[in-house]
């Protein structure tokens, strides 16, 4: 009788572990083969986790291939949201509006950057144009639907020479050919091509001056629901690794200028000025009140969100303009604070 409730109990512990490792292939299973991740030649946190191989530890580990698919801007990035051929996408606010306004299945999830002196009007050093409205006339270059292009709308517009200007729709490094062939002696645009137009240019205005005077721009990131409602868990996995990166970069900037001067193939210490040129938020500043507070209460870059449509609008950059129900369900604090609740209980 022993023998036989011995044999059964050893009987009942194999069948639970092959359970359990059934369970674990099929988890394994269920999980995406490869995840395409959409990103801007920034330098950002993701630069710095791409770099630091980071994306192997939360991701590769787990069987995942990432591809990293650059692009210049979010106009290219929304097309191949729309399209399904990417999971996630970095790209300037504005653009993400769009993708709003467009009715693109997506969701904000993060906060890379609050821009500043990292994007900015540029004009040549000899063309004798000292202020804005200096500009009256002349010829501006700026990717359309961008960043760059609200915040130039928004300073013309403040020095009475909106609609006294023609502004031209280029990418950044169309911009830069154009700059040194002399086509164009103005322009709002981001780092890295920011910087070889100062080489014999100076700066107006920045996003920084622009954000002090109540226009805020940001480089976010957007995931399509149809990914975040299957792989919730790899969607916190990726603000953790993200949340990983930016913590170099707060902890020992001298490293994180040293890291991204290499992966971007530029000096360290342009590096680290353009890195110094944005605000690098921390995740629990993201879910304060000043930029996602949580889904019970959004926070105030939600209104900053809906007071950027609604200029698109005005502009005629999109045809209609969400209401702010819609962004308060857009921009989603969610995977944020599951990420901090992770880490703190680790």
């Amino acid at each position: 009788m022993k023998k036989i409730l011995l044999i059964i109990l050893i009987a009942v512990i194999v069948g639970s572990l092959v359970g359990c490792n059934s369970l674990e292939k099929s988890e394994e299973s269920s999980l995406p083969k490869e995840i395409n991740f959409g990103i801007l030649r920034v330098p950002n946190e993701e630069t710095i986790a791409i770099a630091e191989g980071l994306f192997d530890k939360y991701f590769t580990e787990k069987g995942i291939k990432c591809n990293f698919i650059v692009f210049d801007s979010g106009v290219d990035a929304n097309k191949a949201l729309a399209s399904g051929s990417i999971d996630f996408a970095t790209m300037g606010n504005t653009n993400s509006i769009i993708a709003l306004s467009m009715d693109l299945d997506v969701e904000m999830i993060y906060i890379h950057e609050v821009l500043g002196e990292i994007e900015a009007l540029a004009v040549k050093k000899n063309s004798g144009i000292n202020k804005i409205k200096d500009l009256s006339g002349e010829i501006i270059a700026t990717p359309f639907a961008s960043t760059s292009h609200y915040s130039l709308l928004n300073a013309l517009k403040d020095n009475g020479v909106d609609g006294k200007v023609e502004l031209l729709d280029m990418k950044t490094p169309e911009i830069v050919a154009a700059w040194e062939r002399g086509d164009i002696k103005a322009a709002y645009t981001w780092q890295p091509s920011l910087g070889k137009l100062l080489n014999d240019g100076k700066i107006l205005i920045s996003s920084e001056d622009m954000a002090n005077n109540g226009y805020v721009t940001a480089n976010v990131e957007l995931v399509r629901k149809e990914f975040s409602k299957k792989y919730p868990e790899l969607v916190t996995d990726f603000i953790t690794c993200l949340s990983e990166a930016k913590d170099i970069y707060i902890k020992d900037q001298e490293k994180a200028a040293t890291i991204v001067s290499e992966e971007l193939e530029i000096t360290k210490e342009d590096a680290l000025k353009q890195m110094n040129g944005s605000i690098w938020c921390t995740p629990e500043k993201l879910i304060s009140k000043k930029y996602f507070g949580t889904n019970k209460k959004p926070g105030d870059f939600v209104t900053i969100m809906k007071d950027t449509s609604d200029f698109l609008k005005k502009q005629g950059s999109i045809d209609n303009s969400p209401s702010k129900e819609e962004f308060d369900e857009y921009v989603n604090p969610l995977y944020i604070q599951k990420s901090l609740e992770k880490t703190s209980n680790n």
